[in-house]
């Protein structure tokens, strides 16, 4: 499959693949600050280095999207918006003490 071509499937891939990825490039780099003592390893509650995490790695689908747009990819980046908009769900959901403090 060719993941150039404007489908949503490939949007729909690329949707999934990329916060997977940004996640893992995330987690090393907070990692690496933590273990060089330039970040606190707690963050500033319990679930902040969690959330945030989560947070830039959904967020990092903004990238292709912005790419598919300007190729003018239009059923590519409708494929990309479902996996965002079930990624952000779970978040929220996951999150949803922290981020309303109910």
């Amino acid at each position: 499959m060719n993941l150039r071509e404007d489908t949503f499937k490939s949007g729909f891939i690329v949707g999934i693949l990329v916060p997977i990825v940004a996640y893992g490039m995330w987690t090393l780099l907070f990692s690496t600050l933590t273990s060089l003592n330039i970040m606190d390893p707690v963050g500033f509650s319990a679930t902040w280095r969690a959330r945030t995490l989560a947070l830039l790695a959904i967020c990092s689908n903004l990238i292709p999207f912005n790419l598919y747009k300007k190729a003018h990819q239009d059923n590519s980046m409708r494929g990309m918006v479902l996996p965002t908009v079930v990624l952000v769900g779970i978040w929220v959901y996951l999150f949803q003490g922290a981020i309303f403090k109910v």
